[in-house]
């Protein structure tokens, strides 16, 4: 784990796999799961066992990823439906300004390299997010979506 940044308030499952400049605080990390290169979670967000993070990802507070999830490279989680840098007073913004919105990624799912996770939304089980897309809207179980913003590409067979 050379030259990742781990704060103290961090809860990391059994067998948890961190690459290089990795940067965690205030997060909990499921079993097993595997973080690459150049990812940051913040505070509050919640990953489960299984999972795989890859590089350059930005997962911030109030996601919610449940087992067995695949993260692509660059994948950009937000938060905020109306983000400022300063309040109506023209100071900068402090928690107390903002709302965060919470997201969540249900069992299974797969988010391609580059998709861009709008807030408040629920990625459903089993489903898949193309690579590029911009999610706007909650994915059914079991669909593929891609484009932006993203639309339903296909019903995922179960098996």
């Amino acid at each position: 784990m050379e030259y990742c940044i781990i704060a103290d308030n961090v809860v990391l499952g059994q067998d948890v796999k961190i690459f290089a400049f990795v940067n965690l605080y205030g997060c909990e990390i499921g079993d097993r799961t595997k973080l690459g290169t150049f990812v940051e979670i913040q505070k509050g967000v919640k990953i489960g066992n299984d999972c795989k993070i890859s590089s350059h990802t930005f997962i911030c507070e109030g996601v919610t990823i449940e087992d067995d999830v695949f993260i692509g490279h660059n994948v950009t989680f937000i938060n905020d439906k109306l983000p400022r840098a300063t309040n109506s007073e023209g100071l900068m913004q402090s928690e107390k300004d903002w709302e965060c919105i919470p997201t969540l990624v249900k069992k299974g799912a797969s988010i391609g390299s580059s998709a861009t996770i709008l807030c408040g939304i629920t990625i459903g089980e089993n489903a898949l997010v193309g690579a590029g897309a911009v999610v706007t809207k909650d994915v059914p179980p079991n669909t593929i979506v891609a484009g932006v913003p993203a639309t339903i590409i296909q019903m995922i067979e179960k098996t």
